[in-house]
């Protein structure tokens, strides 16, 4: 992930994939925990409003949305919800963009991450930015 502007790096995150419906709709929920750098990038076919939910989550994330060109449009911090929270009634973490990274809570903090960064991939078997 890189600053607004100047190229230089802010993170590198080692990711998980959801590029399907289902990977979309399970997420994180199947995990413990998240090493420092690790997470997950969700990729949608297009550009769109998107909600994520914490449901079944085990530990808080940081929900990061970018636009199809990378740029960073929105960050969530989102603990975990209060137990016994289900369906409709979890909060729901909204943003517009074509990919999502979830990392563990306070990782944006951390590595400054903010609106106007850019993602830059590398290694995935995929024409992204």
């Amino acid at each position: 992930m890189d600053a607004d502007g100047d190229g230089s790096e802010l993170a590198r995150v080692d990711v998980r994939v959801a590029d399907t419906s289902g990977k979309r709709y399970t997420g994180l929920s199947d995990t413990d925990s998240l090493g420092d750098d690790e997470g997950m990038l969700f990729i949608h076919e297009s550009a769109g409003e998107w909600a994520y939910v914490m449901r079944e989550m085990a530990f808080p994330l940081d929900i990061i949305f970018a636009d199809p060109e990378g740029v960073v449009t929105t960050v969530h911090s989102a603990p975990l919800p209060p137990e016994g929270t289900e369906g409709g009634d979890l909060k729901r973490y909204q943003g517009q963009g074509q990919f999502v990274l979830e990392v563990p809570m306070g990782y944006a903090d951390d590595h400054c991450i903010a609106v106007g960064d850019r993602f830059r991939f590398r290694d995935l078997d995929s024409d992204l930015v």
